[in-house]
This record gives structure tokens, sequence and C-alpha cells, in this order.
């Protein structure tokens, strides 16, 4: 890894998802030398079935210089249709720009082309890599942070920055205790061939389930979902997972016919919980600081996760390459900077679940919705 003795201004970034990858392109673009570590030795280059994109993650997307790729990959689209479970379309509601005008509103594509995409900018941003590689130890006084590897190697930084996800284990190293909290709904996602009608995100709300949506995330493609109650994860099979999801799949009409006959493969199909999590207070401790899912998580419901951590990565690079000390004003700047937003998100997103669970009729998801997402508009 890289030898910082005669740099203080050095970065490791721990993690190579969204958020990470997005520090090392930024970082690196202002000359700042780093070393990006990710533990699973493929690099997450193939997992994963769909993800939807808003307008203000495909402003980060830009800011990183990957825009045209990830346009040319995915499927822009600027409305919402909400169905009956039979398949009526009730209503369409046009989907606000948070990214600005010259961008699309929506945009879905398949999860491991977008992560493909930024893994060649990390490549081409000259930051050192090594991949199947955690820090087993982070030491840190004053001036830096001494890091171990699960290699045996060792290597010194001004400043690491934990990008490792829900379950950070950085997060924990500095003695943050926070960790990721159940919400009580569960999903199954599967990608599946675009059917023809399918042009825009339609939600089903009710049914078996609490809600049966899809996104198309190419010419071909889309990614299904199906949202549930959360089950005790060991009481359900792997091995059934197709036939788990196409029993809850199978109610819905409208499209749904066509993509339930494909789901038939166990190992296609995922099952997570939703949680959620929010780091309060600040997001550093000395020279470690967090990014991204490390920091706060939320349920998928208003599809902001991978753009609050590309919005945490373009903040955070900007105030390391302002000019000013990497010290505690600085990182506490970051803190305050993104919690309201960030705390906005996660709060909005979880009371869309907890309406569901609950039952509640009335609520004003759309009134919800439609306020977030305007605050969104603005830059981060």
């Amino acid at each position: 890894m890289t030898d910082t003795d005669t740099d203080p201004r050095t970065v490791l970034v721990i993690g190579g998802g969204a958020a990470g990858n997005a520090v090392a392109i930024l970082l690196r673009r202002a000359g700042i030398a780093v070393d990006l570590i990710e533990a699973r030795p493929d690099w997450n280059a193939t997992t994963g079935s769909g993800i939807t994109l808003q307008g203000n993650a495909l402003r980060v997307l830009r800011e990183l210089g990957v825009w045209e790729r990830v346009e040319a990959s995915g499927y822009p689209f600027g409305s919402l249709g909400v169905t009956a479970p039979d398949g009526t379309v009730l209503f369409v509601a046009e989907d606000i720009q948070t990214g600005g005008e010259d961008l699309p509103a929506t945009l879905g594509m398949r999860r491991p082309q977008l992560q493909q995409i930024l893994i060649d900018a990390v490549r081409a941003s000259g930051a050192g890599v090594r991949l199947g590689t955690t820090a087993e130890a982070l030491e840190q006084d004053a001036d830096g942070v001494s890091v171990r590897f699960s290699d045996g190697s060792e290597g010194r930084y001004g400043l690491v920055i934990g990008a490792d996800g829900l379950n950070s284990a950085t997060r924990a190293a500095i003695g943050i205790t926070d960790r990721p909290e159940p919400t009580g709904m569960a999903i199954w996602r599967i990608a599946a061939p675009r059917p023809e009608s399918v042009t825009r995100t339609d939600l089903a709300y009710g049914g078996p389930a609490y809600i049966a949506g899809y996104t198309p995330t190419g010419e071909n493609s889309i990614y299904a979902y199906v949202v549930e109650g959360c089950r005790d994860r060991a009481s359900i099979d792997p091995a059934t997972y197709a036939d788990e999801m196409r029993r809850l799949a199978q109610e819905y009409g409208g499209a749904w016919p066509e993509i339930t006959k494909h789901i038939t493969e166990p190992e296609q199909v995922n099952y997570t919980w939703f949680t959620r999590m929010l780091v309060e207070g600040s997001w550093h401790r000395g020279r470690i600081v967090l990014v991204g899912d490390a920091a706060h998580c939320c349920p998928p419901t208003m599809a902001q996760g991978a753009a609050l951590s590309l919005e945490d990565a373009l903040v955070l690079a900007e105030l390391l390459t302002s000019g000013h000390d990497w010290d505690e004003e600085l990182f506490q700047s970051y803190y305050d900077r993104r919690i309201p937003r960030v705390r906005t998100v996660v709060e909005a997103s979880v009371q869309i679940g907890q309406w569901q669970l609950d039952g509640v009729r009335d609520a004003d998801v759309p009134g919800l919705i439609g306020r977030t997402m305007n605050l969104l508009k603005e830059l981060p």
C-alpha cells in the first residue's frame, strides 16, 4: 500500500461500493493519493438485480464523469404508476427532477452494470486497489492512522474513510455502537426480461404483499420486487426462494403474469430485510470518517439509498479538497452539512413503510414523497 510518511494527505478508503468508489474517484481527480480495499474478491461486480437512480444520484454520477456510460446502460423514465393488485392503473404521477431539468427524473439499471462502470472509473483514476482485503487494526494519533491489513501488511494514512456498508467493521472499530435495525418489512427481488408494456416503475399496493413493483433497467431487462412482512431468515430455505417469490407475485395482474413465469431459479432471487440506522452526533472519530451505509441506511421506499451515499462522497471530497486543514472542524462540518438532508430521507422512508404496517389508509404518502423530493432538488 501507499508509503504515506512523506505526505500526510493520503487516504485509505475501506469498501468499494457506491460511496467508496465515488470518493476515491473524486479525491484522485484532485491529486490526492488513494488506496482502496474491498473485502470481496469480485468487488461486488456480479451481485444484485437492479437499482433505481433518481436525479440527485445522476447528478453525482455526472460529476464523477460516468454519466454517459450510465445513460447508455440504463433506462430513463419520468413517471410513476400506481396500480390495483389486478393491474388496473389507478393514477400516474410525474416524477420530480431532483437532478435538474437536464437529467432524467429517474433511471433504472442493472446494479452490476453500475458497479462495473464505477470500478472502471476507480481503476482509471490511478487509485491503488486491493481486493479480498480488510483492515484488521486501526490505530490513530493526531497526525494520521496506522493500518494493519488482513494479509499482514501495514500502511499509514492521513485519513481513513469507512465506506464498508451496513455492517461496517470500521464503524464498530471507532466505537460507534449504532447498528441497522429491522423495520418490519422484507423484499424479494429478481432480474427478469422486460415486458414491452413496462416503461416506468409501477407499484401495486395491497394484495398478498404490501407492495409489488418493477422498474425497467434496460431495453431488455427489469427488476421486479415484492415487499412483505419480514420473516425469520432461518425459516426460509434458500432453495425455495423462487417458489416463495412466485407464490406472492402470481396474485398480481397487469405485467406480472409475464414477469412471474421467469421467477424459476432460486439463486436468482434475493431476499433482504428493510433496515434503518442514522448515526447521530458525528460521523467521524479523529481521522477516521464514515460515508454511505456505514453512517446511515433506510428502507428503499423512496429509492434514495445509493443517492445519499453518492452525495456523502461528493460533499466529503469537496471539503477534503477545499484547501482547509483536515481537522475536527472540517469533519464536523461534513456531518453538519449532511445530517438534515439524510435524516429527512431516512425518516420519510421509514414512515411510508410504517403507515403500511399499521394499515393507515388515509396517510398522505404522495405529500410526504413530494416534500422530500423537492428538498432533494437543492444541491447537497
